[in-house]
């Protein structure tokens, strides 16, 4: 199961929140979001994987488009920064350059 939330908070970055698994049918449902998302936003996006357990690799591949589309992947844990490191070296980047906060979450 994946839960998909939006926040627009007034002066920060739209932000699309993701909590659980992103396997099977739900790799499917994020590029529905993802691309509504997108489209209805202008400025810095961000996508909060914090609270993401897991990914298959077609999510990895939907998340490489995510970033690729240049959005920030916000990330904690050394598993979740190890897959967005790994996203960021193989994939070229479209939009902004990374960004790390140094004292909270790492953001790819």
């Amino acid at each position: 199961m994946l839960k998909i939330t939006t926040q627009s908070p007034d002066g920060r970055p739209k932000t699309l929140t993701l909590e659980g698994r992103l396997a099977g049918p739900w790799v499917a449902e994020l590029e529905r979001v993802w691309k509504e998302f997108k489209r209805s936003s202008t400025g810095a996006l961000v996508v909060d994987l914090t609270g993401v357990t897991f990914v298959e690799t077609q999510g990895k591949a939907l998340l490489s488009q995510i970033w690729q589309d240049g959005a920030e992947l916000l990330v904690t844990g050394c598993c979740m920064r190890s897959l967005v490191d790994d996203i960021a070296s193989s994939a070229p980047r479209r939009h902004s350059e990374d960004k790390t906060d140094a004292d909270g979450p790492e953001r790819g």
